[in-house]
Order: structure tokens, then C-alpha cells, then sequence
């Protein structure tokens, strides 16, 4: 007898039908047997290596280190934010002063097209987010904004004058920003400073200068800073909190090197990196001490120095001394010579280049960039802005 195992069509067709009614619920079984898999067997995996142990030390690094609370907490921090605050507000002004004060053809023949222009106009947009940030830090007391003054009537000292105002600008901050009583905002500034750093190469490129012709960038206390920004300060709003900080006589470099050239144009670099030289002679002229300055006077120039005896260059990571001859302290007037040196030795950078500061001295103390402001009680005049290269 032969066995038929056939199965008949219609059979066959009722067997498909059930397989595909079946498949999504053998889909869903395979489903279930995977998470049952991975939640019942996970553990048999073996575990990976633990993280390093972290190096001990360090503040506000740790899960129970207390929450960041991003506003000053001392007098000595809000002066500074303060004074930060008014920095912000001239660059902000100044940008803006510079591209509405000339036409697009006068910067066109200092060799500046739409392109540089337009990023002129972007770093003072820079400036309304910075300013916006350092008022947040310190709100409801922050400053408002000024009426300036500025010393140029060319593209070319416009320029000349945003590379040195944003160069005390970004020094300032450097001096006082480890020696805050609350880091959390310091690191907010460290944010806009580190900005800063980059439109003080962007105008010495736009002036044609060596874009940076140092290994490292001077701090700066904040009376040095304040001394500087001071008289640009022509009228302030009433409600502006007073500004602290001490300003020193003023002082003048009467042969200051001049960094504007007829044939420098806007460059990426240039072959010149130095504009002075060792062994110079320097020429000062400086005020008495007592002359009221800035915005609407309210401020006054003061001095615990005796008479001036040293030019303290500062630049890099050096404060130098050199002594003083010719002086004439009837005229307030005295020389120096430009001191030579290399950071590290023979066969490094030398220490004076760039824009860097010089300020006169009763005295030779010694300093380092952490403790800089030790030696304001000498101080007889400036800081001044130095053009060395």
C-alpha cells in the first residue's frame, strides 16, 4: 500500500494563512527571550577596569563640592568685575566710534576693505556679549556705559590705539584674575578675556605690526590698568560705582617708538618684530602727583613714592629695573635706556618686545607676575603703554 503525504491545496493555503498569523507573535517571542536574556544575565558579564583614582588636590573638583554661585562675594572682587565692566564698555564704544568716525574709503586707503571692516564691526559685537555677561556678574550695580575721548584722527591711530587699549585691557585681567575671592566667575572671564587676546593680535595684524612678538602676555594690577583707562573717561552716569582702584600720576615716553608706518598696510604677518632696540635711550615726562582726572574729575592721581630712581619695565614674565639719569625733578623729566634680556637665556625670545608697559620707581623691590601689585607703593608715574615692536 502506498502511504500519500500530500497535503491537499486547500489545505496548504489554510497552513500559510496561519504561519503569517503566527509570525508576529514568533517575533514577539524572540523579543521577550532577548530582554529576559539581558535582565537576568547582565551580571554574569565581566566587569570592566574601575577609573583611575582622581589626584587629590584641587577646588570645587569633587560630587560634595558646593554649587557655583557666579557673582562676586568681596569688595576686591566687585572693583574688579567693575572695573573689567568700564574696559568692556570703551572697546564696545570704541569699535563702533572708529567705523562710523571714517569712511569706507579712508579705510581703504589705510589698506582695510568691507572684509576687515566687518570684522571691526563683529569684535564690537564681541563686546556687547561681554559687557552683557560682567553686568550679569555683578548686577544690579554694574556700570553704565560712558562719553569718551579718544587720541587719533587717522584709520591708521585708530588702529594703533585699539592694539594698545585692548592690551591693557587683557593685561588687567590677567593681573587680578587668580587673586579673586570667588573662582566661579573667574572662569566666565577667562571665557571673554581669552577673546580679547585674540582682537588685541587681530588690530596689530590690521595696523601691520608683528601680530605677536612674545612668548607670554604681562599681568597687570588693577591700578595699573585703572591709570590707563582713566583719562579716556570724559562723563559718567551718576549712578555708576566708584571705581577704587588708585591712579598713579600719569607718565609720557616722549620718544615712545612709533608703531604707525606709512608703508605698513593690514597684514597676516610681517617681517619687522621689533620697532626698538637695546640700549634706546628712553625719555619720560611725568605729572604730580594730586591732579584731578577722569570723568567729571571725581577722581584724583596719587603717589607714596618718593623720588623716581628706576624705569620698571614690565613684559612677559619679568619685571625689570633700569636706573634713571638726567632727571630733573623740577621739570619731572628723566632717561633711561631700553634693557636687554632673553626669557630663558641665550637663544630664546627676548624679554622686550610688543606693546609692553614701563612706570617709574623710588625703589627696585623684587617682584613676580603673582605679587606685581607689591610694588605700587614706589610707584612714582604710570604705568605708560611701551612700543617696543
Amino acid at each position: 500500500m502506498r502511504w500519500d503525504f500530500s497535503v491537499p491545496a486547500r489545505d496548504k493555503r489554510t497552513l500559510v494563512r496561519v504561519q503569517e498569523l503566527l509570525r508576529p507573535l514568533e517575533m514577539l517571542r524572540t523579543l521577550i527571550a532577548g530582554v529576559i536574556a539581558l535582565c537576568c544575565f547582565a551580571d554574569a558579564a565581566p566587569p570592566g577596569p574601575p577609573p583611575p583614582p582622581a589626584p587629590s588636590g584641587g577646588v570645587d573638583v569633587t560630587p560634595g563640592s558646593p554649587p557655583p554661585v557666579y557673582h562676586t562675594i568681596s569688595d576686591f572682587d566687585f572693583q574688579s568685575f567693575n572695573l573689567a565692566l568700564n574696559q568692556e564698555y570703551i572697546e564696545l564704544d570704541l569699535f563702533h566710534y572708529g567705523l562710523a568716525r571714517f569712511s569706507p574709503q579712508e579705510f581703504l586707503d589705510a589698506g582695510l576693505g568691507p572684509e576687515y571692516q566687518f570684522l571691526i564691526e563683529y569684535m564690537a559685537d564681541q563686546e556687547v556679549g561681554h559687557a552683557e555677561m560682567v553686568s550679569n556678574i555683578i548686577y544690579p550695580y554694574g556700570a553704565k556705559p560712558c562719553r569718551y575721548q579718544y587720541p587719533f584722527d587717522t584709520v591708521r591711530g585708530f588702529l594703533d590705539f585699539c592694539q594698545k587699549l585692548t592690551r591693557w585691557g587683557e593685561s588687567g585681567v590677567y593681573g587680578f584674575l587668580p587673586h579673586l575671592d570667588n573662582r566661579a566667575p573667574a572662569e566666565l572671564l577667562i571665557n571673554s578675556i581669552t577673546t580679547e587676546a585674540r582682537q588685541q593680535m587681530a588690530f596689530r595684524q590690521l595696523e601691520g605690526l608683528f601680530p605677536m612678538a612674545v612668548w607670554f602676555i604681562a599681568g597687570i594690577p588693577q591700578a595699573w590698568a585703572w591709570t590707563l583707562l582713566s583719562p579716556y573717561l570724559v562723563h559718567c552716569p551718576a549712578e555708576n560705582p566708584y571705581i577704587k582702584w588708585q591712579i598713579f600720576p600719569y607718565l609720557n615716553v616722549t620718544n615712545n617708538p612709533i608703531a604707525i608706518r606709512n608703508d605698513s598696510k593690514a597684514a597676516v604677518s610681517t617681517n619687522v618684530s621689533a620697532i626698538s632696540y637695546p640700549g634706546y635711550q628712553v625719555n619720560f615726562q611725568w605729572d604730580n602727583p594730586g591732579i584731578n582726572v577722569s570723568y567729571d574729575l571725581k577722581y584724583q592721581t596719587s603717589s607714596t613714592a618718593g623720588p623716581p630712581k628706576y624705569a620698571l619695565w614690565v613684559s612677559q614674565l619679568n619685571a625689570t629695573y633700569t636706573p634713571l639719569y638726567n632727571i630733573d625733578t623740577d621739570n619731572n623729566y628723566a632717561s633711561t635706556k631700553q634693557p636687554d634680556g632673553q626669557v630663558f637665556g641665550n637663544n630664546t625670545a627676548p624679554i622686550f618686545n610688543d606693546t609692553m608697559f614701563v612706570a617709574l620707581t623710588d625703589d627696585n623691590p623684587y617682584v613676580t607676575p603673582y605679587n606685581l601689585s607689591l610694588v605700587n607703593p614706589h610707584i612714582v608715574a604710570g604705568p605708560a603703554i611701551y612700543q617696543a615692536g
